[in-house]
């Protein structure tokens, strides 16, 4: 088949290209190589002479009207990940480019067969909990004022104590960052314009994905380049608000085999599905196991900050997924590993984390409790 894969050239891109190569289909990959995310312009991970590469931006209607030509599946995974506050942004470059790939298919009657958008777990936001009685309860966005003063869990308003943290599954839908509130309009716009102009599609909500090719320069990709950066460099690694935030993360190969799965499966048309690791851990544990792959010692800084904005705590349901016949088969312990053995083959990184630890100070996104 023909697939077009949109931020082809990026983390979860690249490994999805190459997986459709070995399975035999033609791939065209439409990248704007945008800086910090690509310093160094096309990657070397990639191999031109098997793509057509297409450089371009997915909100340019002409770009995309050829890039869609004669495409048989459909990644939408470019997206725009920032700290930055220009909210606008979030809604131009992933609502605006969804919408778009629908009109021109529609306008062009392409016979596409399949579009597969990724979403994210940003929008659930907050997520489920519920309190000592069982009452189920969406709690909304930390304020400031209770970051501020070293309060970092959601507390229930009847007792006075923390909450109980669930699992959240697909019909949580409670974004808090205007990045996961684009997110959410790129779910709808795929399910209810897929049924509408007939083009089976698919929202996968992914969790925090970790391996090789995440961007060192991307202050948004998470904990496992900052705590492997920072074990690298022979630094501590800082730990935001109490390390006792709850995560959960998913392997890039366990990722490609999920997307590989729905493009194939008739019954994932029209569906969200969460993509997880189907384990938890606070963030002080995954610093550990960090610090296990690097054989450093486990020294990790709590400094008392917070980045405002930051979610508590988070666990994806995957149900859902694994009904398909998916599930996770690698470890967290996978993902470093092979995140360690991608930065040992880079040059030119001392600068990094004081980089992206900078860019967030001045836009005020880590800021200090006061206790």
């Amino acid at each position: 088949m023909n697939i077009l894969i949109t931020g082809g050239a990026g983390f979860i891109g690249s490994h999805i290209t190459d997986a459709l190569l070995k399975k035999g289909h033609s791939i065209k990959i439409l990248d704007i190589l945008k800086k910090p995310v690509h310093m160094k312009g096309f990657p070397e991970y990639l191999d031109k002479t098997k793509v057509e590469f297409i450089y371009g931006d997915v909100t340019d209607k002409r770009v995309m009207k050829y890039a869609l030509n004669g495409v048989d599946i459909v990644f939408h995974l470019a997206a725009y990940q920032d700290y930055l506050p220009d909210y606008s942004s979030f809604s131009y470059i992933n609502v605006f480019s969804t919408s778009l790939i629908y009109e021109i298919i529609e306008e062009e009657k392409f016979p596409v067969q399949k579009v597969i958008v990724a979403s994210s777990q940003a929008v659930m936001g907050e997520g489920k909990y519920h309190n000592k009685s069982g009452k189920v309860i969406y709690p909304t966005l930390r304020t400031d004022q209770q970051l501020s003063s070293g309060n970092w869990d959601h507390i229930d308003n009847e007792t006075g104590l923390p909450l109980i943290l669930d699992l959240s599954d697909e019909t949580v839908i409670n974004p808090m960052n205007p990045y996961g509130m684009s997110k959410y309009q790129q779910e709808m716009l795929a399910i209810n314009l897929g049924n509408r102009i007939g083009v089976p599609s698919v929202a996968m909500r992914f969790s925090i994905v970790q391996g090789s090719r995440q961007s060192f320069y991307n202050a948004y990709s998470g904990a496992c380049r900052i705590f492997s950066l920072s074990y690298f460099l022979k630094k501590q690694p800082t730990v935001y608000e109490d390390g006792n935030a709850i995560r959960d993360y998913v392997n890039i190969h366990d990722v490609v085999e999920a997307l590989v799965l729905v493009m194939e499966s008739e019954k994932s048309n029209g569906q969200v599905y969460n993509v997880g690791g189907g384990k938890a851990y606070t963030v002080l544990e995954f610093a550990k196991v960090v610090a296990e792959v690097f054989e450093m010692e486990y020294k990790p800084k709590l400094p008392k900050e917070y980045r405002f904005g930051d979610t508590r705590h988070i666990f994806s349901d995957i149900k859902k997924l694994k009904s398909l016949g998916w599930n996770p088969s690698r470890t967290v312990y996978d993902s470093v590993k092979e995140y360690k053995q991608y930065l040992e083959e880079q040059t030119d990184i001392n600068d990094i984390l004081d980089y992206s630890e900078k860019h967030m100070k001045n836009l005020g996104v880590i800021r200090r409790a006061v206790l």
